[in-house]
């Protein structure tokens, strides 16, 4: 039997020492070392694979047609910010004398996330009601679920010139643009897309899949507590009444 160091899969792998490492800048983010702030932000910073996670849940387990409209904004916000930055083609600051393969203006971080909040804020304000009179607690949460994106969104706007991924007209011109393009999809899918929803989920292939449309409905959560909350009371009472005979 031969060593396990003269193996012929050993014999076709490279010598460690000799490869040049290369890191997968995907999801890589530096800060300085010892900066608390720096680091926190660094974290913040890594909201959008956050928010991607997310929308792969939802469309998973919920599978419903605005959910995966909203997603395919998302891809398509992206791919403008690709486009942009290879036809604008302002290199990312050298203040840390680190050479980046990509471009920087505008900056996808900031450009996703302020499509994602201008998106997500109008379909809060437009979309998610009760009744048609507003209550005081109905103002409260959806002031701070406007309030929390928004701040997230200005501390990732904010952490990626903090750790000199970008310039300040970087970060700035992907949050025009990813606001400019939420707003204006959220409106295409509202006013345009979401009229055919209803005809779309009767599609055999959505039926297969078990692709549903909500859009009629005004707020999908507390629909789906009433109608879950009473199916189980009825089913418990139904069950305590076969257990008696």
């Amino acid at each position: 039997m031969a060593a396990p160091g003269n193996s012929p899969l050993h014999s076709q792998i490279p010598k460690m020492d000799k490869l040049n490492w290369k890191p997968l800048s995907l999801t890589l983010v530096e800060y300085p070392e010892g900066d608390v702030l720096g680091q926190l932000l660094a974290l913040v910073s890594l909201t959008p694979f956050a928010i991607l996670a997310g929308f792969i849940t939802l469309m998973l387990f919920r599978r419903d047609l605005h959910t995966i409209a909203f997603f395919l904004g998302i891809i398509l916000n992206e791919a403008l910010n690709f486009l942009l930055k290879n036809w604008i083609c302002e290199p990312r600051p050298l203040v840390r004398r680190v050479t980046y393969q990509e471009y920087g203006m505008p900056s996808s971080h900031s450009q996703f996330m302020w499509f994602f909040t201008l998106y997500f804020s109008l379909f809060v304000i437009v979309r998610l009601t009760h009744t048609n009179n507003y209550s005081h607690i109905e103002w409260l949460w959806k002031g701070l679920l406007l309030l929390g994106t928004n701040i997230l969104s200005t501390l990732v706007t904010i952490s990626r010139v903090y750790l000199q991924y970008h310039t300040w007209s970087q970060v700035v011109g992907g949050a025009l643009v990813g606001g400019a393009l939420g707003v204006s999809w959220f409106i295409l899918v509202n006013c345009f897309l979401s009229p055919y929803f209803p005809a779309v989920a009767s599609w055999k292939m959505c039926e297969l899949l078990l692709i549903r449309d909500s859009s009629l409905i005004p707020n999908v959560l507390w629909f789906e507590y009433t109608n879950i909350r009473q199916e189980a009371r009825a089913r418990s009472r139904k069950l305590v009444s076969m257990k008696s005979q």
